[in-house]
């Protein structure tokens, strides 16, 4: 019985690859499962597994061929038999008896390489990072070819917009390839390098760590060389090369084994490259990415460094999508904020009052955050269309209160999520906070902890900020800005007194929330903070 091969889906707005490498011949046996040819597309390689046990019985797509998703690539027979080898009388010299054949070869060649007969080969692939996330980048390699490691030992570092994920060794071996660089994108699933399971071979004292990785790790093409015509150019790199009528072989390579990237021939338009077949045509003006979207480095035209000295360092998936959510509160929500100040010496003299007791009973300090956490559950209640969210023509009311506290660390601006903050006492709040912020410093908070939210809180004042415009949290109508607290000469019972002042702002979406509904969330704000009693009674 035959079974088609056919080209997998690969991920949302990818239609299309170049069929890269062949695995196996026609007439070589197949198991199923195993790695039978190689996809490549403008954004990742993916390795096509054999549907089923049998032989090869068909390749209808070469290398260097493009091809659609689903389309069929070749064929595989269930109840045929292997082919004899060359050596056996059973080749006629044809092309594929010469690929199965420089494939035992290389096989045999591996075979003697150390380490390569230690084990089985592992492929380390991308794991499914959470809900909605399709995609990763891949941030640093913690080891490098020709390293050896434990059992869940971290490999490498894989940066989405929300987290970045340690993928840890399933077991103790020797990492053999690398196949996605760092600053690769890569989806769900995909093989980012290999590696043989088994303890690593033991090297001599006397040999450098340094020879024993160079032996392993095949010598990379410096960049700017000349580009590799015999590798298969990926389907975005082609339609440029195409439309622009050019010779590859008089492109400068950057890519990975001397492949040429997109901004290579962009780069090579820019600079008035000669197409070697026609007269050179002008290159295109590059239009203005539409906002919120980024350009590649590799697709603008080359910036030269200022001899005084720069540090070029490549933007992470986190701050990317921090940026890109901002820039889309700004553009797409109505905008508005409004401020009050708000004496704070009933709370510092609460706390003052009370925080031994609190850390001694608790565990965790009396902090600002809970009372100011609890002050936006009673005004939340109280003006529900701050908690709430516009879904295309409709207002989604909100019968819960998930409090975002936003979070800086190292990475970038982070907001894990507090769920049910009504439901909290202040000493579980701060200890949720105080949560948050440790495994946010490590890089530690899950992909469920960073999603939904319906109101967010920040505080500037920890940093020394008097005043601030914060930008809304999508698809959340509101977000509530805490700021440094200062003694600042204010009237009282028409008298002139010093006061630990605050000033607060509330940033709200007008679309869906008027300026009397923010004023007066803002005011029931101010009126918790300045009686903290309040609190107790809900008013």
């Amino acid at each position: 019985m035959a079974t088609e091969i056919k080209v997998p889906d690969m991920g949302e707005s990818v239609t299309e690859g170049t069929v890269a490498r062949w695995f196996k011949a026609v007439g070589e046996a197949v198991s199923a499962d195993e790695a039978l040819v190689e996809i490549e597309t403008d954004k990742v390689t993916v390795e096509v597994p054999a549907p089923a046990s049998g032989v090869l019985t068909e390749i209808k797509a070469d290398e260097g061929v493009d091809v659609e998703v689903g389309s069929i690539i070749g064929a595989i027979d269930e109840s045929a038999e292997a082919a004899p080898s060359k050596d056996s009388g059973g080749g006629d010299g044809s092309e594929n008896d010469d690929k199965a054949e420089a494939k035992q070869e290389s096989d045999a060649s591996a075979g003697d390489k150390p380490g390569s007969s230690s084990g089985e080969s592992v492929d380390i692939k991308v794991p499914d990072l959470g809900e909605s996330v399709a995609e990763g980048t891949v941030g640093r390699w913690l080891k490098k070819v020709g390293d050896s490691f434990d059992a869940d030992e971290a490999l490498v570092e894989i940066e989405t917009d929300k987290v970045t994920a340690e993928l840890p060794a399933p077991s103790a071996g020797t990492l053999t390839e690398i196949v996605a660089d760092e600053g690769t994108d890569v989806e769900v699933g995909a093989v980012v390098g290999r590696f043989t399971t088994g303890d690593a071979p033991a090297k001599s004292e006397d040999a450098p760590k340094e020879d024993a990785a160079k032996d392993d790790t095949p010598a990379e093409e410096p960049k700017g060389g000349a580009a590799s015509t015999d590798l298969p150019l990926a389907p975005a790199v082609r339609k440029l090369v195409e439309e622009h009528d050019l010779d590859p072989a008089g492109i400068e390579a950057t890519g990975r084994d001397g492949r040429i990237t997109k901004g290579d021939v962009l780069r090579h338009l820019e600079g008035g490259g000669s197409t070697g077949k026609t007269e050179s045509k002008p290159a295109p003006s590059a239009p203005a990415p539409s906002a919120p979207a980024f350009t590649s480095a590799d697709e603008l035209p080359d910036r030269p460094e200022d001899p005084r000295g720069e540090e070029r360092v490549r933007m992470s998936k986190l701050r990317q999508t921090v940026a890109t959510r901002l820039k889309e509160a700004q553009n797409t929500a109505a905008m508005l904020t409004t401020f009050n100040e708000v004496d704070m010496q009933a709370v510092m003299d609460l706390r003052a009052k009370y925080k031994d007791d609190f850390e001694k009973k608790h565990g965790v300090k009396l902090g600002f955050m809970s009372i100011f956490a609890k002050a936006a559950v009673n005004a939340l209640k109280e003006i529900p269309a701050v908690n709430a969210e516009i879904y295309g023509d409709e207002i989604i009311y909100r019968n819960y209160y998930d409090i975002g506290i936003a979070v800086g660390g190292e990475q970038g601006l982070v907001v894990p999520v507090m769920r049910d903050a009504d439901q909290k006492s202040f000493a579980e709040i701060e200890a949720e906070i105080a949560d948050f912020g440790a495994r946010a410093r490590e890089g530690k908070l899950t992909m469920k902890e960073l999603t939904g939210g319906t109101f967010t809180i920040t505080n500037g004042g920890i940093f020394g900020s008097m005043l601030s415009t914060p930008i809304l949290n999508p698809p959340q109508s509101g977000i509530l800005g805490m700021h440094n607290i200062v003694k600042r000469p204010v009237v009282v019972d028409d008298e002139i007194v010093v006061r630990p002042v605050m000033y607060v702002a509330l940033s709200y979406d007008h679309r869906i929330v008027d300026g009397r509904e923010a004023v007066t969330f803002l005011v029931r704000i101010k009126q918790a903070i300045e009686d903290p009693e309040r609190l107790l009674i809900g008013v």
